[in-house]
C-alpha cells in the first residue's frame, strides 16, 4: 500500500514540475515576441525610449511577482495547517471532521471489524492450543502448564519457608515432596501431585504437543495443589494472629 502511495506522489510531483516548466516557457516566449513586436513598431525601432516595451516588461514583472507571492502564500498556509496537527496520538471525535467523513470512517471501521470477525477460524484447531470458541481458546497447553510450576513453588515457599529452590529439570514429585502429606489420595492411592508430575514431564520432554485432555488433567491437579497450599497458608496466618492476641 505505501509503495503505491509513494509512486503516486512522485508522479504527481513530476507532472506538476512539467506543467510549471511548460507554462514558464510559453510565458517567456510570449514576452519575447511582444517585446520584439513593440520594438519593430516603434518609430526608432529600438527598445530605448520605447513606452510599449516598458509597459509590457512591467506587466510581465508584475505577473512574475504575483505568481511567486501566490505560491509562497500557499506554501506558508499549508505549513501552518500542518503545524496545527497534534503530534501526539489523539482519538478523533465527531466534531473533528465533517459529518460525511465521520460517517465514512464509521462504515469502514464496522466493515473492518466484520471482516476480522468472519476471518477467525471456527472449525479448525492447532495442536497444543485450545480450540477456537472453547473454554481454552487462545491458551497454549505446554506454556500454561510450565508457567504453573512457578506459582505452586511460590506458594510452597510461603507455607514452608525452607522449601528447596526450584531447579530447571527437577521432577515435581521430588521437588514438592515436602507438601505431599498435605494432599489427599484417590482410590488408586495417587495424589494430585502425581498427576501434575506426569503432565509436567509430558510438557517438558514430549516431542508432541499436549492434548486438551492431558492439559485438563494437569491444570486441574495444579489448581487442587494451589487450593491446598492457600488453605494451609491462611490457617498459618490465622494461627499466628491468634497467638499474638493471646500474648497480648
Amino acid at each position: 500500500m505505501f509503495p503505491r502511495v509513494s509512486r503516486r506522489s512522485t508522479v504527481s510531483q513530476i507532472c506538476y514540475a512539467v506543467l510549471v516548466l511548460i507554462t514558464t516557457f510559453f510565458v517567456a516566449i510570449s514576452c519575447i515576441f511582444l517585446l520584439s513586436q513593440a520594438a519593430r513598431t516603434a518609430p526608432n525601432r529600438s527598445f530605448v525610449k520605447n513606452v510599449n516595451t516598458v509597459v509590457i516588461g512591467a506587466a510581465y514583472v508584475i505577473l512574475l511577482v504575483l505568481s511567486l507571492a501566490f505560491c509562497l502564500k500557499r506554501r506558508i498556509a499549508v505549513h501552518r495547517r500542518l503545524q496545527r496537527i497534534s503530534k501526539t496520538f489523539r482519538t478523533l471525535g465527531k466534531n473533528d471532521v465533517p459529518d460525511s467523513v465521520f460517517l465514512y470512517m464509521q462504515q469502514e471501521y464496522a466493515r473492518a471489524c466484520l471482516i476480522a470477525y468472519e476471518s477467525r477460524p471456527k472449525d479448525g484447531f492447532q495442536e497444543g492450543w485450545g480450540r477456537p470458541g472453547s473454554k481454552y481458546d487462545g491458551i497454549r497447553f505446554r506454556t500454561s502448564l510450565l508457567d504453573s510450576v512457578r506459582m505452586i513453588d511460590k506458594l510452597a515457599h510461603l507455607v514452608i519457608p525452607r522449601h528447596p529452590p526450584l531447579r530447571p529439570h527437577a521432577r515435581m514429585l521430588h521437588h514438592f515432596r515436602f507438601i505431599l502429606p498435605l494432599l489427599s489420595r484417590d482410590e488408586d492411592g495417587l495424589t494430585p501431585l502425581h498427576y501434575y508430575d506426569s503432565a509436567i514431564q509430558l510438557a517438558r520432554h514430549s516431542t508432541r504437543e499436549p492434548t486438551e485432555q492431558e492439559y485438563i488433567v494437569g491444570i486441574r491437579a495444579a489448581k487442587e495443589i494451589e487450593t491446598v497450599l492457600n488453605e494451609c497458608y491462611l490457617e498459618m496466618r490465622e494461627g499466628s494472629s491468634t497467638d499474638l492476641s493471646t500474648c497480648e
